[in-house]
């Protein structure tokens, strides 16, 4: 059976619309504020770490040879709320710089992994999202949105 691997055009389509994102937006937009107190570039470095997650866990998987556990959504929500201030005290421009950047790395990560390894994922109930595309295009979304686009 061959391995679904449509997920990579879709990261490398959400990647690039991000990287278009950031390339234009200036210091002030990334500044701007968003529902519940975040601004664009806060919302831009949480999905940043959600993208080093994956990255981390698959290098712990690689190296353990454990399947990651499927994340608690229970501690989705108190994980985004503690990392906020985090997020919030990076410099705007860094903030972008560093979600372009995990982007890239996170997508050429999962393009790159073994099909034994997608396999196991799936396998595990996906407890890794492959489609990087799915968290990223839904804050990209609301990030055009507030930015009037």
């Amino acid at each position: 059976m061959a391995v679904d691997r449509s997920y990579v055009a879709r990261n490398n389509a959400s990647r690039q619309r991000l990287e278009k994102l950031v390339a234009r937006c200036t210091d002030g937009q990334l500044a701007q504020t968003m529902p519940a107190g975040w601004t664009v570039a806060s919302v831009l470095a949480h999905v940043a770490f959600w993208d080093h997650r994956v990255e981390v866990l698959f290098e712990r998987w690689r190296s353990t040879g454990t399947v990651p556990a499927v994340e608690d959504a229970a501690s989705v929500d108190w994980i985004n709320d503690a990392s906020k201030p985090l997020f919030l005290a990076l410099s705007p421009r860094l903030a972008a710089d560093l979600t372009v950047r995990a982007a890239g790395v996170v997508d050429r990560l999962v393009e790159t992994l073994s099909d034994e390894m997608v396999t196991q994922n799936v396998r595990a109930g996906g407890p890794l999202n492959l489609i990087r595309a799915e968290h990223r295009d839904e804050h990209l979304d609301e990030i055009e949105r507030v930015l009037g686009r």
